[in-house]
């Protein structure tokens, strides 16, 4: 099975391409029994064919052909496997390395005393090409004591036609994601290599924030993360007219899924990427995100868009190889893909794998090139957690992490709270 232009695309970027994400469950107590484990993943995984496949090599010039997929027996005793290595470790060595490719790609990790809290933490580790965030979550949901069977898809027939498009609409949305932005300030070649941050972050603040701006409807997490982010590159780094490539706006990418809710569950990469120009120069917290809140409010005529662009795009690439890999490279550079920005909520707070009750929930997102920081923020129960993947300086992750949650702060603080957004 040929893969499809994106998944292409993630395997031609030069990036190792792993992101990942895990659940943390209280310390104390026997650690999960690994056999139970297993079978826990035969049952619930061991019919998904996406989670057999294995990558065949091009049968040919890799400009003129593509990779494959190739199904395999699934094998959870060769993926799922027990290990003693903190989750700061796990994150860092699976984020900067690729997945060996002689099995599908994808691996859990089930490690004990994870933390300095002594938890408990199972790690789900992907190649993009195979699974995207989204697949993540459901995967996991898929995997605790209460979940429901997966819901087939809906007859296509029962989805409503789109109103069309307008070209203005389009070639405005071509613009923008030719349009030239800036990558963060350089530091010496040589300083530059992969690092990550997990940063919780203080309920109590971030529900303070969500409630801002004042009089307004509240705040999403896309919306806090990017404004938030903003500030962070300012109180670091100064105002935009103090960077090099003066006058480039520093865009955000923002990943939006595209699946319809009848196939809501479908595994495999169904997200498009939408850039954001971030309000760097804007001093005030209320006022970048009020700034952010306007670009997201588009978001739902850019997704048309896209929808629009990406068939004949992707189509094309399919059947040129070497289309899907100049595009990769290029969306790879850091001033096109500068920040990847990431929110989500985990919506079932009372998830327990075997008995044992989720504490929170730590993503993973992808390393990109030099240059470059991605971040993800998450919301599980009562809990909120941060994670950077940065390559910059070595301990840049954890500065960029400290100042989003210090901007976080500062915005919490300002005026009296409006309504929650939902």
């Amino acid at each position: 099975m040929r893969l499809t232009a994106i998944e292409e695309g993630h395997l031609r970027n030069g990036l190792p391409g792993t992101i990942g994400i895990a659940a943390l469950f209280p310390g104390g107590g026997a650690p999960f029994d690994l056999a139970r484990v297993r079978s826990r993943v035969r049952e619930r995984w061991g019919g998904l064919d996406r989670m057999s496949l294995v990558l065949a090599p091009p049968a040919g010039p890799a400009a003129l052909r593509g990779h494959r997929w190739t199904p395999r027996p699934f094998d959870p005793v060769a993926h799922v496997t027990a290990t003693d290595r903190p989750l700061h470790a796990l994150l860092a060595d699976g984020v900067a390395h690729a997945l060996p490719d002689d099995r599908p790609l994808w691996r859990l990790l089930v490690a004990r005393d994870a933390t300095a809290a002594g938890e408990c933490a199972v790690v789900l580790l992907a190649h993009h090409a195979l699974l995207d965030g989204r697949s993540l979550d459901t995967l996991f949901r898929m995997l605790m004591d209460d979940a429901a069977p997966p819901r087939p898809p809906s007859p296509a027939a029962a989805v409503p036609p789109r109103p069309p498009v307008r070209l203005a609409t389009v070639g405005r949305e071509l613009r923008r994601i030719g349009a030239s932005g800036r990558p963060l300030p350089a530091s010496a070649a040589g300083e530059r290599r992969p690092s990550v941050a997990v940063v919780p972050l203080d309920p109590q603040v971030m529900r303070q924030a969500r409630r801002q701006p004042a009089g307004g409807r509240g705040a999403t997490l896309n919306e806090l993360l990017l404004s938030a982010y903003a500030g962070a590159l300012r109180a670091c780094h100064g105002p935009l007219s103090a960077w090099p490539a003066a006058g480039a706006p520093l865009f955000a990418t923002v990943p939006v899924d595209l699946r319809e809710r009848r196939d809501g569950q479908r595994l495999g990469n169904g997200v498009t990427a939408l850039r954001v120009p971030l309000p760097v120069d804007l001093d005030s917290p209320v006022a970048r995100l009020r700034a952010c809140q306007e670009e997201v409010a588009g978001f739902e005529h850019r997704c048309a868009a896209h929808r629009a662009i990406l068939p004949p795009l992707l189509a094309t690439a399919r059947r040129l190889p070497w289309l899907a890999d100049v595009m990769a490279r290029r969306l790879a550079r850091p001033e096109l893909t500068t920040s990847l920005c990431t929110a989500f909520k985990w919506r079932d707070g009372a998830a327990r794998l075997h008995g044992r009750g989720l504490a929170r929930i730590v993503p993973l997102p992808q390393l990109a090139p030099p240059g470059t920081a991605n971040l993800c923020l998450v919301h599980s129960a009562d809990t909120y957690t941060l994670t950077v993947v940065s390559h910059l300086r070595p301990a840049d992750a954890e500065s960029i992490g400290e100042a989003v949650a210090g901007q976080l702060a500062e915005l919490a603080a300002c005026g009296a709270p409006a309504v929650r957004a939902g």
